[in-house]
């Protein structure tokens, strides 16, 4: 009740930060993630100048989700401690 009060009182906050997405970003940034994300990029950009091909890019997007949430965890779990 008291919540709902609030939220009458000071409205809908306009946008709610969710601190796994900002961490996600902040990773996003470091050097091993930039890098794997300029070669997924460069795959997107090759596969969507065909007009028929294969090549998917699967292995560039697991490779960047796979260092992005490497460095998540690494400082999730770290500042858990």
């Amino acid at each position: 009740m008291v919540f709902e009060e609030k939220m009458i009182m000071n409205g809908e906050p306009d946008e709610v930060n969710d601190p796994l997405e900002s961490l996600r970003q902040k990773c996003e940034e470091a050097e091993h993630c930039v890098h794997t994300r300029g070669r997924l990029e460069e795959c997107e950009t090759r596969v969507g100048s065909r007009s028929s091909t294969e090549e998917d890019c699967t292995e560039e997007l697991f490779d960047f989700l796979h260092a992005r949430d490497h460095c998540v965890a690494h400082k999730l779990f770290h500042s858990v401690k």
